[in-house]
C-alpha cells in the first residue's frame, strides 16, 4: 500500500513546454519566421503539411486552425449539408457531433462497444436513404474496427471520415490511423498527443480533388491574392503553430512509446481488480496512443475522489453523453436510448499515463487503487 502521496499530474504540458525543452521551437521562430514576415500560410505551413502527410503515409495534408474545423472542413469537402445524416456515436467530446450539426446535418448515433469504440454491429442498422457519411472516432487514442466498418459502408457506398482527433500516430497493422477514410481529421489540442501551444487541426486525404477544394475553402477560396473561386473560410494553420507541431512530430514516437509503458504497466496492474475494475481488450496489431486511459470502475465517484486525494489526478471523459445532453434535445433521444454509452459513462475513468510520467507513477496509482478496493 502506499506509503507516501506521490503527486500523478493530468496535465504535463508544463513539462512539455518547459525552457530547455522549446529552446530549438523559440530559435526558428525567432531567426526563420518572425524575419520572414510569412505569418499566413506560406513554407512554415507547407513544410509542417509535407512532415505531416509523409509520416502517415497520405498524398495530402491541409492544416487547419482546429481539430473542430478540421472536421467541419472534412464533412463539407464531401458535400454533406441540411437534408443529409452522418452516423456517429454519443460518447465523444461535442466537437464531433458539433461538426455534423455545424454543416447542417443530422447526427444519427450508434452504441459504443466495449472498447467504448462504435459498435460495428449496430451500424448497418444506422443506414437510411439519407446517410451521407460515417463518422467513427478513435475514441482515447484507441482503434475502432475499420475493417468492418469500411466493409459495410462500402457495401452501401457511403464515405468514411474518420475523427482521427485524439490518434496521430495510431495504427491498425501497418496503417495510420487517419489512412483508412476517404478524408480525416486530426486535432492538435495542447492535450491530444501531437500537440502544439494552442489549437490546431490537420484534415488528410488520397484524393487530389478533395484536397484543391480544401485548399482554397480554407483560405476564403483564394485562388491567389485578387482572385476568388468559391465562398470559403478562414481555417488556417498558423505558420506559428506549424513549426511547434513540426518539431513535436518528430517527438512523437517516443511520446507513443512512452504511453504505451506506462499503459502496460496499468493493464498489468489492474487486471488482478477485474471484479472492480476493467480496462479494454487491447486487439492484436492495434497500436493505441493513449491521449486517455480509460477504465470501467465501479463505485467511480468514489474511486475518483479517494484517489485525486492521494494525488492522482483522475478525470471522468465524460459523465453525460451527447445524446442527453440539453444542446441535443432535438434529436429526440432519451435515457435507455443507448445502453452501453450510458453504464459506461457512470463507470468510465481517465487514469493519468502520459510520457512525463514513469512506471513509478503507474505503480502508485495501482497501489492506490487497490488499497481503495480491497483494504
Amino acid at each position: 500500500m502506499p506509503a507516501v502521496t506521490m503527486r500523478v499530474k493530468y496535465s504535463y504540458l508544463d513539462d512539455q513546454f518547459a525552457p530547455d525543452q522549446v529552446e530549438a521551437i523559440l530559435r526558428e521562430i525567432r531567426e526563420e519566421l518572425i524575419p520572414s514576415g510569412e505569418f499566413t500560410l506560406g513554407p512554415f505551413v507547407e513544410r509542417f503539411e509535407r512532415t505531416f502527410a509523409d509520416y502517415i503515409g497520405v498524398k495530402h495534408a491541409i492544416g487547419t486552425n482546429t481539430g473542430t474545423g478540421a472536421l467541419i472542413l472534412a464533412l463539407r469537402s464531401l458535400g454533406v449539408g441540411p437534408g443529409d445524416e452522418v452516423i456517429s456515436v454519443p460518447n465523444t467530446f461535442i466537437a464531433t457531433i458539433g461538426a455534423i450539426v455545424a454543416v447542417g446535418a443530422r447526427p444519427v448515433f450508434v452504441d459504443a462497444d466495449e472498447r467504448y469504440q462504435m459498435d460495428a454491429d449496430r451500424l448497418e442498422a444506422a443506414i437510411t436513404p439519407r446517410t451521407k457519411a460515417i463518422l467513427p472516432i478513435y475514441w482515447a487514442g484507441q482503434c475502432p474496427d475499420m475493417e468492418r466498418i469500411l466493409e459495410i459502408a462500402g457495401r452501401h457506398g457511403i464515405p468514411v471520415v474518420e475523427d482521427a482527433c485524439p490518434s496521430v500516430g495510431a495504427k491498425i497493422g501497418d496503417r495510420f490511423a487517419g489512412t483508412f477514410g476517404r478524408v480525416s481529421a486530426f486535432s492538435m489540442h495542447p492535450l491530444k498527443p501531437l500537440n502544439v501551444m494552442g489549437d490546431g487541426g490537420i484534415v488528410v486525404t488520397n484524393d487530389d480533388a478533395i484536397a484543391a477544394w480544401l485548399r482554397l475553402y480554407r483560405n476564403h477560396g483564394l485562388e491567389d491574392r485578387d482572385h476568388v473561386s468559391m465562398w470559403g473560410v478562414n481555417e488556417r494553420t498558423q505558420p506559428f503553430q506549424a513549426i511547434v507541431a513540426r518539431h513535436l512530430l518528430g517527438r512523437i514516437e517516443g511520446v507513443i512509446a512512452a504511453r504505451n509503458r506506462n499503459a502496460r504497466v496499468l493493464d498489468e496492474g489492474l487486471a488482478p481488480l477485474r471484479e472492480f475494475i476493467r480496462t479494454p481488450v487491447r486487439p492484436a496489431g492495434h497500436r493505441e496512443v493513449y491521449q486517455l486511459f480509460l477504465a470501467s470502475a465501479t463505485r467511480r465517484n468514489e474511486l475518483r475522489d479517494f484517489l485525486v486525494s492521494r494525488g492522482v489526478e483522475v478525470k471522468v471523459h465524460y459523465p453525460i453523453p451527447v445524446h442527453l445532453q440539453k444542446c441535443a434535445r432535438d434529436l429526440g433521444h432519451k435515457p435507455g436510448d443507448f445502453p452501453v454509452v450510458e453504464r459506461q459513462a457512470g463507470e468510465v475513468i481517465t487514469i493519468p499515463s502520459h510520457q512525463h510520467l514513469g512506471p513509478e507513477h503507474m505503480q502508485y496509482t495501482v497501489d492506490c487503487i487497490r488499497e481503495f478496493y480491497l483494504a
